[in-house]
């Protein structure tokens, strides 16, 4: 009996220590919601205010990538609703999958943001962030100083849904006609390196 009760309060220690910022929990496992009970409107609002990431994009021309359809998500930086398949709907689109937790991600995000600069309106980079834990998700961007628009997913619908394998961080290259150009689950160290993997697939010059 005291065998079980000593396995039962590490299970709960090691569940609540997961929920920290720092520590990979559940890396293989996905969610079975999109995030915490503790991420409340108000309990985001001061690190939405920190974070100041970019709109999530409105709607494009047409309904979208069949496999994205019925996926509505969280817009993390004002907590609005997110049509995934119109929002990509009509346009080139890189999705980066990570999560708060991932270092190879954090490397990455700033590579990402340069490139969404460069390429300018040709091209959207929409982040997707893959773990339950919403305000982590927003401290480290505001820590990064990424801005990016970026969905919450903690379920992680949209990886399932396109069949990426389950690494972080990932990205997926769709053209403008939502056909998936390109699966690629590693990590970039550049804009240039983003550039050289993305661009010949989607027609950037």
């Amino acid at each position: 009996m005291a065998l079980v009760i000593l396995v039962a309060l590490g299970v709960a220690l090691w569940t609540e220590l997961g929920d920290e910022p720092g520590t990979s929990p559940h890396t293989d496992v996905p969610s079975a919601r999109d995030r915490r009970d503790a991420d409340t409107p108000e309990a985001l609002a001061a690190p939405r205010a920190a974070a100041a990431l970019q709109p999530c994009p409105a709607p494009g021309d047409g309904a979208g990538p069949a496999a994205l359809r019925g996926i509505v998500l969280e817009c993390v930086g004002d907590g609005s609703q997110v049509d995934i398949a119109r929002a990509v709907a009509g346009r080139p689109v890189v999705l980066n999958l990570w999560a708060y937790w991932c270092g190879p991600c954090a490397d990455e995000l700033p590579a990402m943001a340069e490139y969404q600069r460069r390429v300018g309106s040709e091209v959207l980079v929409l982040t997707v962030h893959q773990d339950e834990n919403e305000s982590a998700a927003l401290l480290r961007l505001a820590e990064l100083g990424v801005h990016l628009p970026t969905v919450q997913d903690g379920r992680r619908r949209i990886a399932a849904a396109l069949g990426v394998p389950n690494v972080m961080p990932a990205t997926v290259v769709l053209r403008a006609d939502g056909s998936v150009a390109e699966i690629l689950p590693r990590s970039f160290a550049t804009a240039d390196d983003i550039a050289a993997a993305v661009d010949p697939k989607i027609g950037v010059p």
